[in-house]
């Protein structure tokens, strides 16, 4: 049922973003407690303001009302999706080419299943992660196929 109104969302919520010239970075369909959450995060290279995503939710609050996807109460919550944007797709990755990343695979590779570094090469197939090792750094090329979980990382 969440991949159903996933896609809905999906296919509601696209044209409103696009109208704004934002970018759709991710949905979530979810449930914390007893409480279910619908989330939406948009973004920019600028950034995203708290109005926008106001606008968003209300325009998408008004389509999900009129085609009624969702069976049980749920809350629409719309955001950026931080500074620790996660990256899904081949061209959130292609984006990313030259910024630090924290990437986790299925299987171990070379032991590890976790990988932080600068994402220095995307060519759709191998994610290419320059991981530093005290003072040297080591290359490590993971299948993309085989990425579990990936995301903008903060460095301090």
């Amino acid at each position: 049922m969440n991949e159903n109104v996933i896609t809905v969302t999906e296919e509601l919520v696209k044209p409103i973003v696009d109208e704004m010239n934002l970018e759709l970075v991710d949905i979530e369909f979810t449930q914390e407690g007893k409480n279910w959450f619908l989330r939406v995060y948009i973004d920019s290279p600028r950034g995203v303001d708290i109005e926008e995503c106001g606008i968003i939710s209300e325009k998408l609050s008004e389509q999900l009302d009129k085609h009624d996807p969702i069976t049980q109460p749920y809350f629409l919550e719309v955001s950026s999706p931080g500074a620790e944007r996660p990256l899904k797709k081949r061209t959130d990755f292609e984006k990313a080419v030259g910024k630090q990343v924290y990437v986790t695979t299925y299987e171990p590779f070379n032991g590890e299943k976790s990988f932080e570094g600068v994402l220095s090469d995307f060519d759709g197939e191998m994610v290419v992660i320059d991981q530093r090792v005290k003072t040297r750094i080591k290359k490590v090329e993971l299948p993309y196929e085989k990425v579990a979980s990936a995301r903008l990382a903060v460095v301090f």
